[in-house]
């Protein structure tokens, strides 16, 4: 089974598909203390299991879950396309979950090289590197891309904020969305974890043969400096955050290219790098409204 019909988490693991819990709670509201329920966010191991070998584990929202392992393969240079992933299924166990997958044996090789046995947090996406080489690994550039306008971007990001049910109920997941040039959100993954979400996201876009030159990127996220390789890693042209970016991404974004924006809410962003793609239109609509 090839990456492009792999099975991912969505009908693998139906009790978990909507990456929330529904927990008893109490809350407490001008002194009064009344017991109710709340949809929580399931922050569960995830563990990669790598032609027949455990790999890495991370920490991640239950869904989407096929997504996540090719896209971690790809954003990780693990594999050199798509292609070379076939995911073999996901195994719900006791206390959380495993995807078994595989790759060619050179790509293995390249693997226990590395010795990257990762135990990684949702928060965290360089945990387990053991050295500084490994986690600084330098960045392909990114192709030209496509020119984008500042209207292009607005679109964008009013649909995010719409396509994310499940922070809509738990307020505690993080979403990453891929857009055309202009602006129509085609594809949204959610997850605790900043990586984790985009991750699934390239993982959904290599799954759907999207090419990653013809659009950009929004996270409801900072930008660190791993979401910029990730970033480029797959050819994204174009990463805007709605919050700030750090120096090293920064730093990263000049040396591959890749236009990033940060503060990108509303009718506001800053450019930090790499501005000549984004064609800075003035924009005066209410935050709103979005552009037909």
């Amino acid at each position: 089974m090839s990456a492009s019909r792999s099975p991912s988490s969505r009908g693998l693991i139906d009790d978990a598909a909507a990456g929330y819990a529904l927990l008893p709670v109490v809350t407490v509201r001008d002194g009064s203390r009344v017991a109710t329920q709340d949809c929580v966010a399931e922050e569960v191991p995830v563990a990669l299991i790598v032609n027949g070998a455990p790999h890495v584990v991370m920490m991640a929202t239950p869904c989407d879950l096929g997504d996540f392992a090719l896209g971690f393969c790809l954003s990780e240079a693990i594999v050199a396309s798509a292609d070379e992933v076939e995911i073999l299924g996901v195994t719900a166990l006791d206390n959380g979950y495993e995807v078994s997958l595989r790759i060619p044996e050179v790509r293995q090789a390249r693997l226990s090289d590395r010795r990257r046995n990762l135990v990684g947090r949702s928060g965290c996406g360089l945990c387990g590197s053991e050295t500084i080489e490994e986690a600084m690994r330098p960045a392909p550039h990114v192709p030209a891309g496509l020119p984008i306008e500042a209207t292009a971007l607005l679109r964008a990001l009013h649909a995010l904020r719409q396509r994310q049910p499940i922070n809509a109920v738990t307020g505690a997941t993080h979403a990453a969305g891929w857009a055309d040039a202009s602006g129509r959100l085609l594809l949204v993954r959610e997850d605790v974890g900043r990586h984790n979400a985009l991750d699934k996201l390239i993982g959904a876009m290599s799954i759907e043969r999207i090419d990653a030159a013809r659009g950009f990127a929004v996270i409801t996220s900072r930008a660190s400096y791993e979401m910029v390789l990730k970033a480029a890693t797959i050819g994204m042209p174009l990463l805007a955050a709605i919050s700030a970016p750090t120096a090293l991404a920064v730093r990263m974004a000049e040396e591959a290219g890749l236009t990033l924006v940060g503060y990108a809410r509303n009718n506001n962003h800053v450019v930090y790098a790499c501005g000549a793609r984004l064609i800075a239109a003035p924009v005066t609509l209410p935050s709103e409204k979005v552009p037909a």
